[in-house]
């Protein structure tokens, strides 16, 4: 394998471990977000895109070396058997074309594999955030839902004992009010008989003094 083939192979295992490491539940979503959002990666990020449409085309004009040794190789062995070695020969460059061919297309389908999970994982980040923070407030707002029913039970029950206690007190009043016409009625007879007693026991006197 030529030193170029080589480099795309090595390129085809390390985005198979990427894949592997992305897929396997190791790191969280936050965590990838975090490593996407460092330093050491929005370095690469400023020009990823770049870098990509780049690799991209450099793996898209091997893919088409590799279906031009295909077409060139497959044509030749469909012809009448010439000699052994040649046509060995025609077969292993066959063989080879077709290799490059599937290593070239599955680095470039695993370079859009990627590149999608790593939206993926950042959107699920997102996700989760905002989801924690409607969580949080659902859960303040039930909060303050119970202690304003708290307060409005509570309000509710003062209120009652408070028109109780107001009842009770007019009826207190009522009865006072009462009590004091009784006391007046009282007061007035005692001082009729009184004036009745004065009167009996001045004629009483009286008749006493005459001869």
């Amino acid at each position: 394998m030529s030193i170029q083939w080589t480099f795309i192979a090595g390129y085809l295992y390390f985005e198979i471990g990427i894949v592997i490491i992305m897929m396997l539940p190791i790191f969280s979503p936050r965590r990838w977000n975090q490593f996407f959002k460092s330093r050491l990666f929005s370095m690469f990020q400023q020009h990823a895109a770049v870098y990509f449409y780049v690799l991209l085309g450099v793996l898209s004009l091997f893919l088409l070396d590799a279906v031009r040794e295909m077409r060139k190789y497959s044509h030749a062995t469909e012809g009448a058997h010439v000699h052994l070695s040649s046509e060995m020969k025609g077969n292993v460059k066959l063989f080879r074309a077709q290799r490059n061919f599937y290593i070239t297309g599955f680095a470039i389908f695993l370079a859009f594999v990627i590149r999608r999970l790593v939206t993926m994982l950042i959107i699920q980040d997102e996700l989760t955030i905002k989801a924690e923070k409607i969580i949080k407030e659902a859960e303040s707002t039930v909060k303050l839902a119970k202690t304003t029913v708290l307060a409005n039970t509570m309000q509710s029950e003062e209120n009652k004992k408070y028109e109780e206690v107001k009842s009770k007190l007019e009826e207190t009043e009522d009865m006072l009010i009462l009590s004091q016409e009784r006391v007046k009625v009282l007061e007035d007879d005692i001082k009729k008989w009184k004036l009745k007693y004065e009167e009996l026991n001045a004629q009483i006197t009286g008749k006493g003094d005459e001869p």
